[in-house]
């Protein structure tokens, strides 16, 4: 992991321990975490005492809060800037542990999406980046899962499976589309949960042509591959 920059005394120790656990979150997934993710993470009894400690972290000037979305914390930007050179830096060390992972471009219908007409090109990306082994990257098109801090442009990494558990973001196949969305089994349904209001959910009933092609491993900014 980069060197994260030291901040001023003024912060105090709970602070800093945030402001730590935002930095590592970022340097690690290119998102920031949640309120609900801070405040497992920390032992908090709700999401509302992470609030309180981010909202004095902005007061300070260290870090800036965007209202709208579930992982709206920003860093300043010189200090964004050196987290992200370190990142860039190390997803290209040599003498690591490095995975060659394909990049998945566009998916033709019916054809399996690790085809080799499907590949882009291939990364080699540093293993200790992920708690689970990824088989492929993934190009994210479009914004429905934008509070996931999961953008348009973003490299999803994907595990290959069939099985998913409800909350997991998957990567799915609904007929000739794949989608990445969050995965909810329901009795008599599957639901295919957008996070970003701007988007509907998608229900897929019993009889309709649906798989699940892996689940979401990691996140790398597509800007952090020089």
């Amino acid at each position: 992991m980069p060197e994260l920059p030291s901040y001023s005394p003024k912060l105090t120790a709970r602070q800093q321990q945030i402001l730590e656990l935002i930095q590592s979150a970022i340097a690690r997934t290119g998102a920031p975490p949640t309120r609900a993710e801070i405040a497992s993470e920390l032992g908090f009894k709700s999401a509302n005492a992470a609030e309180e400690h981010l909202q004095a972290l902005a007061r300070k000037g260290v870090i800036e809060l965007v209202s709208g979305t579930s992982r709206g914390i920003r860093l300043r930007s010189e200090d964004l800037r050196s987290i992200n050179a370190g990142r860039s830096r190390q997803l290209a060390l040599p003498g690591l542990a490095q995975l060659a992972l394909p990049l998945i471009g566009r998916v033709a219908a019916g054809s399996p999406i690790l085809a080799q007409e499907h590949v882009d090109q291939t990364y080699h990306v540093e293993s200790s980046l992920f708690a689970r082994q990824p088989d492929y990257l993934l190009r994210v098109r479009g914004m429905s899962m934008r509070d996931a801090g999961i953008m348009d442009g973003d490299l999803l990494a994907v595990q290959a499976t069939r099985d998913a558990r409800n909350g997991q973001i998957v990567v799915a196949r609904l007929g000739d589309d794949v989608t990445v969305k969050r995965f909810m089994r329901h009795p008599d349904h599957i639901e295919l949960i957008a996070e970003n209001p701007d988007f509907r959910n998608i229900v897929v009933s019993p009889e309709e042509p649906f798989e699940i092609e892996g689940l979401a491993v990691g996140l790398i900014r597509n800007s952090f591959l020089v």
